[in-house]
Formats: structure tokens, C-alpha cells, sequence
């Protein structure tokens, strides 16, 4: 078994409107890159999976221009999208994924491009392709599954994969162990997802793609007979209508911008709409961490706030001020996403576990 310390790994996470990319040697990071896209690039493409040509070639540009060759690397790992729903862990990538993450079988995601940029790299140049930890790892209780209409379920999708992470050095940071922890974990981004963890369950989730908060470019929970209304008012396709709630929906919506930075610089700058729809927000945000408190019947050890957005104060400090009294607010900014999916191909690279086979009888819950 070659030594972990000379796996090299090429991690790649498409975001909303940002592909980060890192290569690995084992353990130790020795490429971390942000490559930024403008939101009339990212617009320009009708679904998600459009996108593949345009971010395959900004990957092997910059991994040139850094000096990376792609044949010194042995995996691949992207983060997985909107999958069946399924046990966390690191799945290899097979043909079943491709089509569940080009179909978006659960919806439309950047991170379904994960799997799929992964799996062509991995086949140029003969080395494996794996995801790990997907936004749809589900282990979710039954009582949350349902919805109040016996034709729509409820479902687990969220930022898991940062949300585990950040989950373990709350319990390391509170002195217990991970499987003790009763925790509310909220990650704050351009989407934004919130989760209650019962001993390292996580049994619940909210996300701004369904019916959770709105973020600065997803809609959230939207009252629902206006939605009907208009979804039969003839302005809009289906294709129009996802993008609106998942793309343009949000802060986006109200104030023409996602970024959060100037945001608060408008409001610095005496903005009252922008200080209105960034508390409106927050206040989702803290409703929603308050309704898990309550899928915990009280009993939070601590309340975990992570992602790009817990890196302002304005934000994380407007949150403690409305569910501090429940349990301690933890910040961890930014996120843990790159080193978990390093580790999570190096574990099976090094024969630590092993992949999990997605579609199979194993890992899935459909």
C-alpha cells in the first residue's frame, strides 16, 4: 500500500458563483484556489449542468498555470449534488450517479457538477473519482418526513459535508464527544441550510432550497398559494421559475445583489431597504434555529453557526442576540468543505473504509 503522505488529490466544489479547487499531497494542502464567476456568467446558462464545459476548462487553465500536471494525481473527489437520498461517507462515482446528477433527480444544484467534473478527469487520466459526504445524506427521523400533504415529502438536503465537519470541533471545542452532542448547526451561505443533530444524528434539516430560510440568492419558504398563483399566472416557464427561487430569489430578489459585503456597506452608508431585507434575514435564520431547538425538546448543547456569512459580525451577532438565550453560539466561520472531501478519497485511498457503491443495496435509502 503506497505511503498516504504521496496520494496526491485534486478536489474540486463548484459553488453558486465560485469554483474552489485544492490539490492535496495526503494531508498537507499545497494548491488552494477560489475562481470567482460573475452572476451574468453563471446566468447566461439555462441548468446547472450547462455549466460543465465552461468550469471543466477554467479547472485544467488554472491547474496549468500552477504548475499541477494532471498525471501526477492518483484521485479526484468533487462534492456531491442532490443525489437519491443516501448513508453518509465517500462513493465512488458510477454511471448510475452521472445520470442521477445530470437528470438533477432532487433538484438543481451547483455541486451536481461535482461528481460530474470529477468522473471526466478521472477517465483522461485513469485514476479513481469520488464524492463524498453528498447534500443528500438523509437520516432523518420519520415524524420530520412528513409535510402536512400526504403527496409531498419532506427531504434531507443540505450542506452535510461541512455541517459534519464543523460538528466535530463543536463537540471537541464544548468537551464531549461527537455521538454525545445534541447540537443546532447552521451554515450561512449562498444557500443556507440548518440542521439539528441528536448524538451525532443529523434528524433533521431546513434549507433555503425548500422550505428554510430565504439567503442572499435562494428564496426559501414562500407562501404557498401564491406560489400556485404564480406558477399558473403565465409569466414564467418551469426552467424561469427554478431559476428565479433557487438563483435570483433572496436578497437578490429585493436588493439586486447576493453579496453580503456591500450589503452592510449600504446599510453603513444609511441604506434602511437594505438593513430591512438583511434583518428580515436574520430573522429567518434565527426562526428557523429556534424550531430545531424544538425538534431537540430543548435539550442544545450548543448552537453552530459556519459557512461565508458567519464571518460577519453584523450577522452572527444580530443571531445570538435572538436565540442566545437557547443554548451557547459557536461560530465557525467559512467552511470545512475542501479538507473533507481530501480526507474523506484519503480514508479510502490508505484502506482506512471503504467506497460506498451508489444505487446498490448499500449506503442508499431509496
Amino acid at each position: 500500500m503506497q505511503g498516504a503522505e504521496k496520494y496526491r488529490i485534486l478536489v474540486i466544489n463548484p459553488g453558486s458563483t465560485s469554483t474552489k479547487i485544492a490539490v492535496y499531497d495526503g494531508r498537507e494542502r499545497i494548491l488552494a484556489e477560489k475562481i470567482n464567476h460573475s452572476r451574468e456568467e453563471i446566468l447566461s446558462f439555462a441548468r446547472v449542468v450547462d455549466q460543465f464545459d465552461f468550469r471543466y476548462k477554467i479547472i485544467k487553465e488554472e491547474l496549468e498555470k500552477r504548475d499541477i500536471p494532471l498525471t501526477t494525481l492518483h484521485a479526484v473527489v468533487g462534492r456531491g449534488g442532490m443525489l437519491h437520498p443516501l448513508t453518509g461517507g465517500t462513493y465512488l462515482v458510477n454511471e448510475k450517479m452521472l445520470a442521477d446528477l445530470r437528470a438533477g433527480v432532487q433538484g438543481e444544484h451547483p455541486a451536481n457538477l461535482g461528481g460530474l467534473l470529477a468522473h471526466a478527469i478521472s477517465q483522461q487520466y485513469g485514476i479513481p473519482a469520488f464524492i463524498v459526504d453528498p447534500i443528500s445524506v438523509d437520516e432523518m427521523e420519520d415524524v420530520s418526513r412528513l409535510s402536512g400533504l400526504k403527496e409531498i415529502k419532506r427531504r434531507s438536503l443540505g450542506h452535510a459535508l461541512n455541517i459534519r465537519r464543523v460538528a466535530r470541533l463543536a463537540a471537541r471545542d464544548l468537551g464531549r464527544e461527537h455521538q454525545e452532542t445534541n447540537l443546532v448547526l447552521a451554515h450561512l451561505g449562498g444557500g443556507i441550510s440548518i440542521y439539528a443533530q441528536r448524538q451525532g444524528r443529523l434528524v433533521d434539516v431546513d434549507s433555503s432550497n425548500q422550505e428554510g430560510p430565504f439567503s442572499p440568492e435562494r428564496a426559501g419558504g414562500l407562501p404557498t398559494t401564491d406560489l400556485i398563483n404564480l406558477c399558473f399566472s403565465g409569466r414564467y416557464t418551469r426552467e424561469e421559475l427554478l431559476a428565479l427561487v433557487l438563483r435570483r430569489g433572496g436578497v437578490y430578489s429585493y436588493l439586486g445583489t447576493a453579496d453580503i459585503e456591500e450589503v452592510e456597506g449600504r446599510i453603513k452608508a444609511g441604506d434602511s431597504e437594505a438593513q430591512l431585507v438583511l434583518e428580515a434575514m436574520i430573522l429567518q435564520i434565527a426562526k428557523n434555529i429556534a424550531a430545531m431547538a424544538a425538534v431537540l425538546e430543548g435539550q442544545v448543547d450548543g448552537i453552530v453557526l459556519t459557512g461565508g456569512l458567519a464571518h460577519s459580525q453584523y450577522i452572527t451577532g444580530r443571531i445570538r442576540q435572538r436565540v442566545g438565550f437557547i443554548a451557547p453560539v459557536l461560530p465557525y466561520p467559512g467552511e470545512e468543505e475542501m479538507a473533507a472531501l481530501a480526507e474523506g478519497a484519503l480514508r479510502v485511498l490508505n484502506g482506512q473504509e471503504e467506497a460506498r457503491h451508489y444505487g446498490g443495496k448499500e449506503g442508499t435509502r431509496w
